[in-house]
């Protein structure tokens, strides 16, 4: 039992670089490339929490993103380089602002609509209120 435990604590001790190499770093050690990361993570949306940035999320996706962006950077990838990357993975929904195309007109106006809808469903709640109680006080 104490061979099994030691043999596994060893394998965990081991597999700990193992994963780090293969995700890449938290922390770039450049501050420059750092602080780009951090400017384009912020300028990036989480897709699984979808109102928060890549900076800002503690989804296990955006960390991968995060150590994505700073792997493309450690290769030399351009900001933009990186973010067509991740439109073309993700769609223009992974941008913090999309541009303003057809295909993302419900991103830009889809919270005003449903603003509209719900203030037209409160009035015409008032309304009808209204005419009930009108129609049931005697007259």
């Amino acid at each position: 039992m104490r061979r099994a435990l030691a043999v596994a604590c060893l394998v965990l001790v081991l597999a700990i670089p193992a994963a780090y190499a293969v995700t890449g770093p938290e922390r770039l050690p450049d501050p420059q490339l750092e602080a780009r990361a951090v400017a384009l993570q912020r300028q990036l949306r989480c897709v699984v929490c979808q109102g928060q940035s890549l900076d800002e999320s503690n989804a296990p996706l955006a960390a991968d993103l995060r150590r994505l962006i700073r792997a493309r950077i450690e290769r030399g990838w351009s900001d933009a380089q990186i973010e067509n990357y991740l439109v073309a993975r993700y769609g223009d929904f992974v941008l913090m602002k999309p541009p303003l195309e057809p295909e993302t007109y419900l991103l830009w106006f889809g919270p005003f609509i449903v603003v509209v809808i719900g203030g037209a469903a409160v009035v015409a709640a008032i309304l009808r209120a209204r005419r009930l109680a009108r129609a049931e006080t005697p007259g």
